[in-house]
């Protein structure tokens, strides 16, 4: 019947519909203009909830790398700590709200 492809009941669809339709904002050199482009990535990855050691494995980094990035955002973002830098993002739209 689906013949391969995905067969989604009428409420699925709908909100499928209605999550791919709607409109997000983008997120763009706006919301962190002192960061550069890895830095915004480090941050979204941040955001969604990776550690250093995950991220590092995503974008095949050292680590140490990672642990410097990481530690140039708190400084450009002046922020504390790794939990406020993620707040911060969320708030910009970056990553997803962990459970």
């Amino acid at each position: 019947m689906g013949r391969g492809g995905a067969v989604f009941g009428p409420s699925i669809a709908a909100r499928l519909t209605e999550f791919l339709t709607s409109a997000r904002p983008a997120v763009s050199r706006e919301a962190f203009p002192t960061l550069s482009a890895r830095e915004r990535e480090i941050l979204h990855l941040m955001a969604k909830g990776a550690s250093n050691a995950e991220i590092a494995r995503l974008l095949s980094l050292s680590p140490k790398t990672v642990a410097n990035y990481v530690s140039n955002i708190l400084h450009k973002l002046q922020v504390a700590d790794r939990k406020e830098a993620t707040v911060r993002a969320r708030e910009a739209g970056l990553g997803e709200a962990q459970p």
